[in-house]
């Protein structure tokens, strides 16, 4: 089977697509579960600091990626294997529950395609081989991070600081990958971890300075090092310009098509991620085209 992946491009993409549904599955569960994970700790350890109970107790028992099994949110029931099926169980059930046919989010199924999508297109263009599957590994963390920090405005420590030690990991490995994008050199990788931390940092205390007010979370500044330490230093300027731009360009709409309060906080996290994963895959395409058209 690894023979026939590595010989056809097609059957390596779908291996990738297959799996990475699998993976968009238990996405859905971390995105979910993981942010309360960190409240009951966080509730925890306050009421261990302040020696007092919390006027709303913890629920009892074990809490985390795998316990207790999902249920239905309306009715309790447990979901069988048969009905977690990636895409497919949620168009047979026809978007809703098994037992008491409440309705399914269509984030859950819209998420693992999403999941898959993003990571046959990593094994389309970096082709059967390890930078692929780190360049999925990369995709597929920056999908949670994402969702994790558009629903909660929170980036996990658990899962941001992980991925910025990997990349610093993976940097170990370049004299033996040659041109590989993803194998950059280890101080590339140093360099891109400090810079990516230290910018944003400075521009947080510039704006705290002159406004008085928090312009961005500390999870931000971890996400970019994270980035840096990945794709090095040099792929910085593009991330913040990209993301800056797309993320100002959302707000505008939001503000203007959806009367959003100009003064509610809006998550920089998924801006910081799709500017990283499109410049992971095409970085160097559009910085030469930038300069054909300027020079």
């Amino acid at each position: 089977m690894l023979e026939l992946m590595t010989e056809s491009a097609p059957v390596f993409i779908a291996v990738v697509f297959a799996f990475s549904l699998l993976i968009g599955s238990f996405l859905n569960v971390v995105i979910h579960r993981l942010p309360m994970m960190m409240e009951r700790e966080w509730r925890e350890q306050a009421e261990e600091l302040c020696n007092t109970p919390s006027e709303r107790p913890l629920p009892e028992g074990r809490f985390d990626l795998v316990v207790p099994r999902s249920r239905c949110p309306s009715c309790g029931r447990l979901i069988t294997a048969l009905q977690n099926i990636p895409v497919i169980s949620y168009l047979i059930l026809k978007g809703r529950c098994a037992n008491c046919k409440a309705p399914i989010s269509a984030r859950y199924p819209l998420v693992e395609l999403m999941t898959a999508l993003l990571a046959a297109i990593c094994a389309w263009h970096f082709g059967a081989g390890w930078e692929a599957l780190m360049a999925v590994a990369l995709t597929i963390t920056l999908m949670a991070i994402s969702m994790i920090d558009a629903d909660t405005q929170l980036i996990p420590d658990s899962i941001v600081l992980p991925l910025m030690w990997v990349g610093l990991g993976m940097s170990l490995f370049h004299p033996l990958a040659g041109a590989n994008t993803l194998f950059i050199s280890p101080s590339d990788a140093i360099i891109g971890a400090l810079a990516g931390y230290l910018s944003l940092w400075s521009v947080f205390w510039v704006f705290k300075l002159v406004t008085g007010k928090d312009g961005m979370g500390y999870g931000d500044f971890k996400l970019l090092a994270a980035l840096g330490a990945w794709l090095g230093w040099q792929q910085l300027p593009m991330i913040i310009m990209m993301s800056a731009i797309v993320g100002a360009a959302i707000n505008i709409v939001m503000i203007l098509g959806r009367g959003k309060d100009r003064s509610t906080p809006i998550p920089f996290g998924p801006y910081l991620a799709a500017a990283g994963w499109i410049t992971m895959l095409w970085g160097e395409t559009i910085k030469n085209t930038y300069i054909d058209l300027m020079y």
